[in-house]
């Protein structure tokens, strides 16, 4: 993992982003009122973060940690990171051009234009949006901030873990989503193996688990519901190199454990996740990952960059 992303590092990029984020709650549910086994489930409300995702706290990090031109920076995202580089970048005052494929929900189009950024939308998958903005970038000598392969992406994801840790004692096991695996390569950097971390990844796109199995990133067809937002062709190096050492496992999960799981979350709770956020949680669901009986779980619910939906309809 090397010296670029430790726990020292994220304390002191905490620090720095600190004015710019919000601390987002944490909710501790009785695992019993969603017919589960276990004791209770504690989920970090990320979803209630500046910009909708945890995606802002790389955002802001790299922006503060690193020089920004004049022209300003660029960005390839599925949709949540590129919200958050809009978002951090009107905060500061910085230029951005945000790239995002076709696939990239209206709700998440719409917050990048509200936000003021310069926005492409072109090509089918994240992959695509990545190219035009590496052409860009080279043309235009702007900043690229990359959604998940960079350290200071990683770092600003890992504070994320520094908050939970101290908002909830003695978790035993945490959930995350993966797509490029930023945000799993923070959380897992902080942690460092005093709780079992667990990667949910969706059946369709498990960039990770195809990483672990080849022993080195490779590429991977991407679709689902969640695409947009866990559908990376190819997870991060530096997250890759992390994950390797320090989680527990990967576990996959279905477009319908997904569905049933964001159901689920509004009928007990009312909170309405992206289906990328749900994924964790469709891990307990469908028994994809069994805790013990007395076994505390952490979910991280990640996004809600989505237009609410009527689940009853």
């Amino acid at each position: 993992m090397g010296s670029e992303i430790t726990r020292e590092r994220i304390a002191a990029t905490e620090r720095l982003i600190r004015p710019y984020i919000r601390r987002t709650p944490v909710i501790e549910v009785d695992a019993a009122d969603f017919s589960l086994g276990g004791s209770s489930i504690c989920f970090k409300l990320e979803l209630m973060q500046r910009s909708g995702s945890f995606k802002v706290r790389g955002a802001f990090a790299n922006l503060l940690m690193r020089k920004v031109p004049p022209v300003g920076v660029v960005a390839a995202s599925g949709g949540n990171h590129g919200v958050a580089v809009a978002y951090a970048a009107g905060q500061l005052g910085v230029p951005a051009r945000i790239f995002v494929p076709s696939i990239c929900s209206p709700a998440k189009i719409a917050r990048i234009r509200e936000y003021g950024a310069d926005l492409v939308v072109g090509g089918e998958r994240y992959a695509d949006a990545l190219a035009a903005s590496e052409t860009v970038t080279a043309q235009s000598g702007a900043l690229a901030v990359h959604a998940f392969d960079q350290v200071e992406t990683l770092l600003g994801q890992g504070t994320l873990a520094l908050e939970l840790e101290d908002q909830v004692a003695n978790l035993d096991t945490l959930l995350v989503a993966v797509g490029g695996g930023g945000l799993l390569g923070g959380i897992a950097t902080w942690f460092e193996h005093k709780l079992r971390v667990v990667a949910v990844e969706p059946e369709s796109s498990p960039t990770m688990y195809r990483a672990l199995a080849a022993g080195r990133p490779v590429d991977v067809e991407v679709g689902g519901i969640a695409a947009d937002s866990l559908g990376a062709r190819r997870v991060g190096a530096l997250p890759f190199q992390i994950a390797r050492a320090c989680i527990d496992r990967v576990v996959l999960v279905s477009d319908d454990a997904i569905r049933a799981a964001q159901r689920l979350l509004w009928d007990v709770i009312r909170v309405v996740a992206e289906p990328g956020a749900a994924a964790g949680f469709a891990a307990l669901l469908s028994r994809r990952y069994q805790p013990e009986r007395s076994e505390r779980v952490g979910v991280v619910l990640c996004g809600g960059n989505t237009i609410a939906v009527d689940f009853d309809r």
